[in-house]
C-alpha cells in the first residue's frame, strides 16, 4: 500500500472507531423524588398538587468533590419543589432523592431576592464556587411567565452561602430572551472571572465580569439558527426546533497570549464558531468586533448539540442529540467532520444526552433524560428515563480519532493573533480572506 493510501486508510480507521470503554451507569431514575424535611411534608405536597413527580425533568449537572448538582427547570408552575439540587456521589442507592441546594428557602418560586425560579445548566469553578443563572421564569414556550428578572448567582461551595446575586441589565436581554447555558472563564485569580451566557432565542451573548460586577451583550449573525438545520428526529420522534440559536459553549485552556477561545454553536445548526475571550472580556468591543468571530466547518449530518465541555488537555466533548451519542474532538486537529469521534452511543441509555461535564479527576459525566419525549410526547414511568453515567477520559477516547496524533494528520496551523490556530477558518464573505 502506498504511503498516501496508508495515511488515508489510517485516518478512516481513526474517524470510524468507537470507544472500546463505554460510559458506566452511576444513577438511574424512573421518576424524580425529593428529600423533604419529613415524609408527611412530602405526602402533603403531593396531595395539594405542589409536587407532581411526573412533571420533573433533570436537565443540567455539575460535579464538585463528592456532590453531584442537578437542575430541574420549572416548566410547570408550582409542581417542581426545587430547581437546584444535589445528591451525594457516594450514596449507596441508584435512584437517590434530590436535596434542594443550598436549602428549601433558596428554591422558593417567586422569591426574587433570595430564591431561584428556574435553573438550567450550572458550572463549578476551581475556586470552589458554583455559578447559577436563574431565568426568573416558570412555564415553557407560550406558557412562560417572568415573576423575576434574570439573575446570576454565585455560591461558595465550602460554606453553601450565596456570594453574589447579579441581575442582568435590561440592555442584556430582549423580549425573546431565553438563556439556558453558561460558561465560566477563570483567570489567574478568583476575582479575575467572567461568565458567558448564551441567549438562545434572543440571539445574543452576554459577558459578565466578576471583578467589575457588570455585564455587556454581544450580537452577531453567527448566533442565529441555520434555516436548513431546524428538523430533528430523536427516538423515532420527528419535530422542528427551527428558532434555536446560540446554545452550547466550551472554553479552551489558555493560549500563548493568556486568553482562551470560546467555541459555540446554535442549536439549529451543524456548524461550529469561535471567538477569543480577549474580545469577550472587553466591553468596548461590543459594537466593534464583527470580524473577531470566526466560522468553522460543520460537524456533519445529524449533529445538533446543546452541551459541550473541554478538558484541560484541549479535548472537547459534546452531546449529539440526534444520534443518542457523545462526540469528541481533539482541538490540536483541524475542525472538520473526519476529526470528530464518537466515545459512546446507545439507543436506549443515551436518548437525549442533555448535559456533559468533566470533573477534576478527568472523568466525563453525562446525564440523559429523554427530553424530547417529555416535551413533545410522553414518558413511561415504568421505564428507566433518566441516567447519569461516567467514564475516565483517557480510556474513553482510546482507539477513537480523538486519541490519534500522527504528525501527518495534524491540523493546519495558521499563524494568527490567537496563536497557533489548528483549524481552517471560513470567511462569511466568499473570496474574502480572514487575515
Amino acid at each position: 500500500m502506498k504511503p498516501k493510501h496508508c495515511l488515508v486508510f489510517f485516518a478512516f480507521l481513526c474517524s470510524q472507531a468507537l470507544a472500546t470503554f463505554k460510559l458506566q451507569e452511576h444513577f438511574q431514575w424512573n421518576i424524580l423524588d425529593y428529600e423533604y424535611p419529613s415524609e408527611e411534608a412530602r405526602l402533603q405536597a403531593i396531595l395539594t398538587g405542589r409536587f407532581k413527580p411526573e412533571n420533573n425533568l433533570p436537565v443540567g449537572i455539575e460535579i464538585w468533590n463528592d456532590k453531584m448538582f442537578i437542575s430541574v427547570p420549572r416548566w410547570m408552575e408550582g409542581v417542581i419543589p426545587a430547581t437546584l439540587n444535589y445528591v451525594p456521589l457516594n450514596i449507596p442507592v441508584k435512584n437517590p432523592r434530590l436535596i434542594p441546594y443550598p436549602d428549601w428557602e433558596s428554591n422558593e418560586l417567586g422569591n426574587c431576592e433570595k430564591g431561584l425560579s428556574t435553573v438550567y445548566r450550572i458550572k463549578a469553578d476551581k475556586c470552589d464556587r458554583l455559578w447559577v443563572l436563574d431565568t426568573g421564569t416558570f412555564g415553557i414556550e407560550n406558557t412562560t411567565q417572568n415573576p423575576c428578572p434574570y439573575a446570576l448567582n454565585v455560591f461558595d461551595l465550602r460554606t453553601n452561602q450565596r456570594l453574589r446575586r447579579y441581575e442582568l441589565r435590561p440592555e442584556d436581554t430582549n423580549a425573546n430572551t431565553f438563556i439556558a447555558n453558561i460558561a465560566v472563564d477563570l483567570g489567574d485569580t478568583c476575582d479575575d472571572a467572567f461568565a458567558y451566557m448564551s441567549d438562545e432565542l434572543g440571539y445574543g451573548l452576554i459577558a459578565y465580569s466578576f471583578r467589575e460586577n457588570k455585564s455587556w451583550r454581544f450580537t452577531h449573525s453567527y448566533f442565529l439558527p441555520d434555516p436548513l438545520r431546524g428538523d430533528y428526529t430523536i427516538d423515532k420522534l420527528n419535530f422542528q426546533w427551527g428558532e434555536e440559536g446560540i446554545f452550547g459553549m466550551s472554553l479552551t485552556p489558555p493560549k500563548a497570549d493568556g486568553f482562551k477561545l470560546l467555541y459555540f454553536s446554535p442549536l439549529a445548526s451543524h456548524r461550529e464558531f469561535v471567538v477569543s475571550t480577549q474580545t469577550l472580556r472587553n466591553s468596548s468591543k461590543v459594537g466593534n468586533s464583527w470580524n473577531e468571530f470566526y466560522a468553522l466547518a460543520e460537524r456533519g449530518p445529524n449533529s445538533h448539540t446543546t452541551s459541550r465541555v473541554m478538558d484541560d488537555k484541549g479535548l472537547q466533548f459534546f452531546n449529539l442529540i440526534d444520534q443518542n451519542a457523545i462526540g469528541c474532538w481533539n482541538s490540536e486537529k483541524e475542525y472538520k467532520a473526519e476529526n470528530h469521534g464518537i466515545v459512546d452511543k446507545d439507543d436506549e441509555e443515551l436518548i437525549f444526552p442533555a448535559d456533559v461535564k468533566v470533573d477534576r479527576n478527568e472523568n466525563l459525566w453525562v446525564i440523559s433524560d429523554r427530553m424530547s419525549n417529555f416535551l413533545l410526547s410522553s414518558l413511561n414511568y415504568n421505564d428507566i428515563n433518566f441516567r447519569v453515567m461516567f467514564a475516565p477520559i483517557d480510556v474513553l477516547v482510546k482507539d477513537t480519532v480523538c486519541e490519534c496524533r500522527p504528525n501527518d494528520l495534524s491540523g493546519l496551523r495558521i499563524p494568527h493573533r490567537f496563536g497557533q490556530f489548528p483549524v481552517q477558518l471560513y470567511s462569511p464573505y466568499p473570496g474574502k480572506s480572514l487575515f
